[in-house]
């Protein structure tokens, strides 16, 4: 078996030998369900069953408009029930095929791009900002790469990863500062070269899918109960039906009689209207969601939902906007909420955003990023404090060993060079050599921040006139500017939809992966108890 080389990666010839050999890189899926088979299962339901066998005898006995009126229901409940699965069965393949991304691979030493589908264990896989990872794989070049992981860990803010010295075992996803990459996961910051280790059903996400494909097929509690409460009234029916021809028969000697006046009996106490309403009025759910673009793939799903008493629900992406935003300033003047409406910043703290702009990316991808030029749009527009026709000079790439970056910017109106510095909050106050007593100020600002649930990041400003710029951030004559707080915010409309599940009897549960500061913060917000944290 050939081994890939750091430089040249894969030769095609065995690139294509894997891909015939272990197959392609996509998640484990159900075989899809085609018009017949969707027809299939629908009929088979024993509510479906029972519907069509009473519409039968009651033709069968020349009850033609109960007959006729039993399979008009069945009709009308087999059309909303195929076109709803249908419909959600075509929408589900489109975002399997807008889900697969291309990947930037190096193979006969050439950089070409691929479908993701035809990635193979082995490749080398190029990694940049905004891409998302194709497969599983261990980084083995990089620089500054952070990864957003929170579709396998939960966690919103994203991690960072450093190269591996050697050959190392796979890992799981979660922690900092590993060598791991995971398929589906999104590179918000740096780039890097990842040999991957695993595809399709053998990465971390198609185990995943592999588990929920391995879940036996349930019928909801409703049906359950449904069932066999028709199965106890079908039993009566018999019974009755059976004691009625008996008690006719030898009373009155005419059996033929006595066998009609059973089945009459039988026909009288069948319980056609469950079926009836279990199935019509599921589609009619189904639809009503479909409008409010809710895909249900199965109709009986609409049943469960009605018999829900405790909702389990995932705090990043679900509860919040999973995107960062700033939500608190703080300057050794004085501090800012953000969080209520705002339609002015204060001079103090503009040097604070204007500097966490200039220490980000001019393009950026990373949320936090995002977030800090976002805060320029809403405050800073129109001012002196933004500066887009600055040159960047140099960039101090994120130090694992500082936990801080630096942009070196040129600007026009002087010869200086300008230095901003971001990172984490000790750092920062390391670089800037504040006094043991503003350290320990910074540090309980900064430890506060983190149990109102904000990631706290600290600005720096220089400004530099020498031939040579130095090779760490640390020979900069930096000054210390403030602390900012993101958070990832709750979705406006949480609070009335948790009240309304509430009101409906409905218990609601966060579960994150979060840190407990956080996760009672976003629940008091919620409108959730966060009296009690599970850990």
């Amino acid at each position: 078996m050939t081994a890939p080389d750091p430089v040249t990666g894969l030769a095609a010839t065995e690139a294509a030998r894997r891909l015939r050999e272990e197959g392609p890189n996509a998640l484990p899926d159900a075989a899809r369900r085609g018009w017949a088979g969707l027809l299939t299962e629908t009929l088979g339901e024993p509510m479906f069953l029972l519907l069509i066998g009473a519409g039968v005898l009651y033709l069968a006995f020349g009850e033609l408009k109960e007959g006729l009126l039993l399979f008009g229901f069945v009709l009308l409940t087999l059309a909303l029930t195929l076109y709803q699965e249908g419909r959600s069965e075509r929408a589900l393949a489109a975002l399997r095929d807008l889900s697969s991304p291309r990947a930037l691979v190096i193979r006969d030493g050439r950089r070409q791009r691929i479908p993701g589908r035809e990635v193979v264990r082995g490749d080398l896989v190029v990694l940049s900002e905004g891409d998302r990872v194709p497969a599983d794989g261990v980084l083995i070049e990089g620089s500054g790469l952070m990864v957003d992981e929170s579709l396998l860990t939960g966690e919103a803010v994203p991690v960072r990863k450093l190269p591996a010295a050697a050959s190392v075992p796979p890992g799981r996803p979660g922690g900092e500062d590993t060598p791991f990459v995971y398929s589906g996961t999104l590179v918000v910051a740096g780039r890097g070269i990842a040999r991957i280790t695993a595809t399709g059903a053998r990465s971390e996400m198609g185990r995943i899918g592999l588990s929920l494909l391995a879940l036996p097929r349930e019928t909801s509690p409703l049906r359950q109960q449904t069932t066999r409460l028709i199965r106890t009234l079908a039993l009566l029916a018999l019974m009755a039906s059976g004691l009625l021809a008996l008690l006719y028969g030898f009373t009155r000697g005419d059996w033929l009689a006595a066998a009609l006046a059973g089945i009459a009996l039988a026909m009288a106490l069948l319980p056609e209207e469950y079926p009836v309403v279990l199935t019509l009025f599921p589609a009619l759910g189904a639809w009503r969601l479909a409008r409010r673009k809710v895909l249900t793939r199965r109709v009986s799903a609409i049943e469960t939902l009605g018999a829900v008493s405790v909702l389990c629900v995932d705090k990043t992406g679900t509860l919040t906007q999973n995107r960062m935003q700033v939500a608190e300033l703080w300057t050794p003047a004085g501090s800012l909420d953000l969080t209520p409406h705002r339609d002015t910043l204060p001079e103090p703290f503009h040097a604070l955003v204007e500097f966490a702009i200039l220490a980000s990316e001019e393009d950026p991808f990373d949320p936090m990023d995002q977030a800090f030029h976002a805060l320029g749009e809403r405050f800073l527009k129109g001012t002196a404090h933004l500066h887009r026709d600055w040159r960047l000079v140099h960039d101090y790439g994120l130090n694992p060993q500082l936990r801080t970056m630096a942009h070196v910017w040129h600007a026009r109106s002087g010869e200086a060079l300008v230095v901003a510095v971001k990172g984490a909050p000790e750092a920062v106050v390391d670089l800037c050599h504040l006094s043991p007593e503003q350290a320990r100020t910074v540090e309980a600002v900064a430890q506060a921040m983190a149990t109102r649930g904000r990631r706290v990041l600290a600005v720096a400003a220089a400004s530099f006139s020498g031939a040579t710029l130095p090779t760490l951030e640390h020979d900069f004559d930096l000054r210390f500017l403030g602390l900012l707080g993101l958070e990832d915010p709750l979705r406006p409309e949480i609070p009335a939809a948790v009240a309304e599940c509430q009101r409906a009897g409905i218990r609601v549960v966060m579960i994150t992966g979060d840190y407990p500061a956080t996760a009672r913060a976003i629940a008091r917000q919620a409108g959730l108890p966060a009296e009690e944290v599970l850990s």
